[in-house]
Order: C-alpha cells, then structure tokens, then sequence
C-alpha cells in the first residue's frame, strides 16, 4: 500500500483530554428516566461556551441553541436518561422488591450494588440471590422481576422507611466509567449519555473551527426515551424542525450469542451505522453517506425493519413529516453496566455529524417526487 494511502486511512481524533474528563463525569452522574435533571445540568455546563441560547422543557429536555432567528431549523439529537428500577414493595422484614424504569435487565441484577435515590440522600443497598450451596439438588431458579430483591441492611420495613426509602423511589446502579485497553470507553449508560456527549461535541468544533451555519442548530438532549421515546415527542412538538439527524447505540455483533442473520453484522471499531427504515428520510441518508465518503469516515449499514425503536422515529412523525435520519455508535453489551464503545468510533460519530451538517443547505427539498 502507498504511503498516500495509508495516510489517507489514519484515524483523525476528536475527544480531547478536557472533553473527556467531561464524559468521565457525565457518565458517572445518575440519570434515570424521569429524574434526568442533574446530567442536563452537567450537560448545559459544558456545551454553554459553544451556543447562544438554551432552554429546558417542562419534563427537562435540555436544547442548546446555535443561531437562534434563523427560520430554517435543523436538529442534532440525543437521549439523556437511563434504564433503573423502582421501589415497589417494601417486605415487613425490610426486603424491596422492584419493577423497572426503562428496559431494565432482571438477569444481571443478582449481587449488583445500587444507590437508592431518597429526599434524604443515596441509600445503598444490594440485590441479594441465595449462595450456590443452597442450591444444590434442586432445579436452578432464573433471576426474574418475581424473585430478585434489594437489601439495604434493614430487617424491618419501618427501618427502610426511616432511612427515607418509599414506594416510588428510583435506583440505580452505582458502576462507574473506565477506559479498557485503551480501545474502549465502558460504562452504565453510555445508552446513551455518550450520544448527549457526542452532540456537545459537535458543537464544540463548529465554534473551535468557526463555522457559521445558515440555518438554527438545536442540539437537544431529550428526556424519557427508554420508556417510549416520550422527551422527542414533546420537544419535537415545540421546536417544529425542518430537519433532524439522531445519534443513538445500536448493537455490537461480534459477542457470543448474537444472530447475526437476526441483529445485522456490526462491529465495535468500524465506524458509524447508518440505518434504513421507513422514519429514515432516504435522501438525508445519502448525504449521510456522501459526508461520510468526502470525509473518508468509516461506515457501517444497518436495516432497522418497521422501525428504529429510537426518537428518530419520534422526529420523523412529527409536525406532518419531519426529514430524520439516523447515525448509530456500535456498542456492546447493551442495558447492563458495563457497556462498551470503541473510542475511534465516539470520534467518527462526531465527525460525520459535524460534516453532515456542513453539508446542508437551507430549504433543501428532500422528496423524491415533486
């Protein structure tokens, strides 16, 4: 191979150590479904430098603004919240039982440690599942929203109410960022925290760069999308865009016990995924591609069915057609706490992105039928 062309293939990084430390922080910082607003305050913090304006909506939908007279509106978007689970039943004998807040997997919650978020402050407590030694000689019991159960030291239901602990109360896991063989960012909720960041971002590089843009950019990092895409649809409503491109994750699947012939054949490391599905505006996504080509950023190709179960769908069939197309980050190990996202991927995300939006122009006609 030429040297011109192994130069042309290097990767070019995005995340600064300063951005980093940022998503380190982000990451770490609860934020579950319906109580999201200590992230959005993380997240207005660090993006204000790179916008003109901001607002929040009611339910906390965090939107920052690039050129906020402009008439033609376009969207970058992300989701902020994180699967958790509910207090449902507190035992007399100080046991709580749970139910979900979001997609959350009732498989990998045996012998976790998680916060419960009180009015008083965190209680810590643990999901507890009786010893193997138990066990012995009997059909094994499966981990379900029947059987598991959190322990925070109390044997009676009055000392978990003391300690501020009631029905209502949100629990999250308390497993936090890292850096894996210097190749991966892993994590709770980088589903999808870590599209809140890339969105940041890609606002910090058009102010680094000086790019001025000739339509209003909203990069909003929505509420509630693990329990219906519900933040989208409200904010969509209320800044009625014109058009919309969504980050979100997408599956790894590479791992043992992946169909492939079902889920698609995506990797960790080789790029963006963009997706085909009716929310996906066609022509938006080939100017995806043809950024992505011009840019020399490595791409991956995702079928997504009737639906992409992300806000682009939310977007899309907003304010009669909104144009909405997604670009999806490869991850592993999807609603456990220790997803994975390869670091080269983060950076071209936020590439492609950023030279997508280059790439519009204002009161461009996507239909193909005029």
């Amino acid at each position: 191979m030429s040297e011109k062309k192994e130069e042309e293939k290097k990767h070019i990084p995005v995340v600064t150590e300063k951005s980093l430390s940022f998503l380190e922080t982000y990451i770490n910082n609860p934020s579950p479904t319906g109580f999201e607003w200590e992230g959005q305050r993380l997240w207005l913090d660090y993006i204000k430098p790179y916008i003109d304006e901001h607002y929040v909506d009611n339910y906390g939908t965090a939107v920052g603004v690039i050129n906020p007279k402009a008439k033609y509106k376009v969207v970058i978007e992300a989701h902020s919240d994180e699967i958790s689970w509910f207090v449902n039943y507190i035992t007399k004998d100080g046991l709580i039982y749970v139910i979900r807040n979001g997609g959350s997997d009732h498989q990998i919650a045996p012998s976790k440690r998680v916060n419960i978020h009180t009015d008083k402050g965190i209680v810590k407590a643990v999901f507890g599942w009786p010893a193997i030694h138990t066990r012995n000689g009997e059909k094994e019991e499966t981990p379900t929203l029947k059987n598991i159960f959190l322990d925070c030291g109390c044997t009676t239901k009055e000392e978990v109410e003391a300690l501020g602990v009631h029905v209502g109360c949100v629990i999250t896991y308390e497993d936090e960022f890292m850096v894996l063989n210097d190749r991966y960012y892993v994590g709770r909720a980088l589903d999808n925290r870590v599209g809140g960041f890339m969105i940041a971002e890609v606002a910090r590089l058009l102010k680094e760069n000086n790019k001025t843009l000739p339509f209003g950019l909203y990069i909003v990092n929505a509420v509630q999308e693990e329990v219906g895409l519900r933040g989208a649809e409200m904010i969509a409503n209320r800044i009625k865009p014109n058009l919309a491109i969504i980050t979100d994750v997408t599956h790894d699947t590479q791992t043992p016990m992946i169909n492939k012939v079902v889920q698609g054949d995506l990797a960790c490391g080789k790029g963006p995924v963009v997706s085909y599905a009716p929310s996906v505006q066609i022509n938006l996504n080939k100017l995806l591609i043809k950024a992505a080509e011009d840019a020399q950023i490595p791409f991956q190709r995702q079928a997504s069915s009737r639906w992409t179960g992300t806000d682009t769908d939310a977007f899309a069939y907003s304010n009669d057609g909104v144009v909405s197309a997604l670009i999806s980050l490869p991850l592993r190990y999807m609603h456990t706490t220790v997803e994975m996202v390869h670091k080269e991927d983060v950076d071209n995300v936020i590439r492609l992105i950023y030279e997508a939006l280059l790439a519009v122009k204002v009161d461009q006609d996507f239909r193909n039928v005029k």
